[in-house]
């Protein structure tokens, strides 16, 4: 902590200081009198003064777009941080109910009719579909991008489960309308998840992968010769 001396000290060198620039800044007329030349056209240097001064206005403008600028980018880092921390508090939270089963009651319970392994596997799917409404809401994709990944996403089973079951939570947080992206994300999915519907069932999680090839069995290997006899063995 800074002594009260030193906080005196620094405020006075400042106030000094603040005074000794609107002195000088005073007296700058009256300098500027005594050392001009007799006979100086006063008129014609106010004319230049003033070329100059909307070449300032200029500039300082062009400062002033800048300061906005850096601010409204400081203003966007912020809400991305911001963004990733809840994201890492949820993604932590999820995880803790995924390691406990006994905890999977502890969130809001399902719209629709579920298994609780269905539960599990829809908790990890609004991970992912919370990802990617914050990459949206944030501009790190675009609309086009957005809505071939959920196209695609609501092809296999567990994911359109997961937009019949969740949907209607996620149109009670558009309700206000406040987030102008989060109430087009929402649309974009209910469009993408009814364009997969109408091209029939999805695809089920048991189609996903294939079982393995089992290697084809090894040759059998040739006998060994039997061993050569000795020499004048009868």
């Amino acid at each position: 902590m800074t002594p009260p001396s030193s906080r005196s000290r620094g405020a006075a060198i400042w106030s000094g200081a603040a005074l000794a620039s609107l002195a000088a800044i005073s007296a700058t007329p009256f300098l500027l009198d005594g050392l001009a030349p007799h006979g100086m056209d006063w008129n014609r240097l106010s004319d230049i003064s003033q070329t100059y001064g909307a070449l300032s206005a200029i500039f300082s403008a062009a400062a002033l777009v800048g300061i906005v600028l850096s601010i409204a980018h400081q203003a966007r880092q912020t809400r991305i941080q911001h963004e990733e921390a809840h994201r890492s508090a949820h993604r932590e939270l999820t995880l803790l109910t995924l390691n406990d089963p006994a905890f999977l009651v502890c969130w809001e319970p399902p719209n629709t009719p579920v298994t609780q392994e269905r539960w599990r596997q829809l908790l990890v799917s609004n991970l992912i579909v919370s990802m990617w409404s914050t990459d949206f809401k944030l501009n790190l994709c675009d609309e086009p991008t957005i809505r071939s990944t959920l196209l695609d996403y609501f092809r296999g089973e567990v994911g359109r489960a997961y937009w019949a079951n969740s949907a209607p939570s996620w149109h009670r947080l558009t309700e206000s309308g406040a987030d102008r992206r989060l109430c087009r994300f929402v649309r974009i999915a209910d469009e993408a998840y009814a364009a997969a519907v109408s091209t029939g069932p999805p695809v089920p999680s048991t189609a996903y992968f294939v079982e393995p090839t089992p290697p084809p069995p090894a040759a059998p290997r040739p006998a060994a010769p039997p061993p050569a006899a000795p020499p004048g063995a009868s």
